[in-house]
């Protein structure tokens, strides 16, 4: 492709030294690889504690789930990023979260002590602890689609969603935001927020097209349209379909 007409976006990984759990890393390698089978380049810039974000410069959020005491670090740091990154996010910029990183979009999570870790408040959301781990395969419909998803989720957190804001997919098996409603994540302006892991856009590569082409769309951007070979992907679909929560 002539270097003039080259497609660019620019993806903002938050730290990626401490929210990695559960093979989360390999959601950017999958936008990574769908881009560049069409011809996208896609330059992944790492954010790391104290480091700062070029709001201006980012198409694409990602940031993963950690343990407890890297959320705790996380938690923190994202209180001096936390202008930019709501500034983006109302600005329609992309973003996927995963588990801890989904919750700290919200308002807050409470331990079961009481504590609470500050999110960042850029959505109508809060989690509490919980006193049942939700672990195992899950299965779910993408609201907006009816596109079938899965995923493996492990957490015992309960989100609960406000009333400004919509569920991301109803939960055919599994846990979701809290076991108790029926629905799993959440979709806010261009976020997707989700407890899938194990690792979510791999097994879901409808939705790995759907966040490209919504960072194109916002630079004004139309998807090039090709055929990518998903055989080993429908694979893995097939037989998450079939394993038992």
């Amino acid at each position: 492709m002539d270097n003039k007409n080259e497609i660019i976006l620019e993806l903002a990984y938050l730290y990626p030294d401490l929210l990695n759990i559960y093979g989360d890393r390999g959601n950017v390698l999958t936008l990574s690889y769908r881009c560049q089978l069409r011809g996208i380049n896609l330059n992944v810039t790492p954010i790391k504690i104290t480091e700062k974000i070029d709001p201006e410069k980012v198409d694409v959020y990602f940031m993963g789930g950690g343990q407890d005491q890297q959320q705790i670090i996380v938690s923190e740091d994202l209180q001096s990023k936390k202008n930019d990154l709501i500034s983006a996010i109302q600005n329609n910029v992309v973003f996927l979260a995963v588990c801890g990183g989904y919750q700290l979009l919200g308002k807050y999570y409470k331990a079961a002590d009481g504590t609470e870790l500050k999110g960042i408040e850029a959505v109508d959301l809060y989690t509490v602890a919980g006193d049942k781990r939700m672990i195992g395969n899950v299965m779910c419909e993408e609201i907006e689609s009816g596109e079938e998803l899965f995923g493996f989720e492990n957490h015992s957190g309960k989100t609960y969603l406000g009333s400004s804001t919509k569920p991301f997919a109803k939960v055919i098996r599994g846990g979701g935001n809290n076991g108790e409603d029926g629905f799993e994540g959440v979709r806010y302006k261009n976020i997707f927020g989700t407890y899938l892991h194990g690792s979510f856009l791999p097994k879901n590569p409808y939705i790995a097209d759907k966040i490209i082409r919504l960072a194109l769309e916002r630079k004004g951007i139309k998807m090039p349209e090709i055929n990518i070979d998903d055989s080993l992907e429908n694979l893995a679909r097939k037989k998450a379909e079939k394993l038992r929560y």
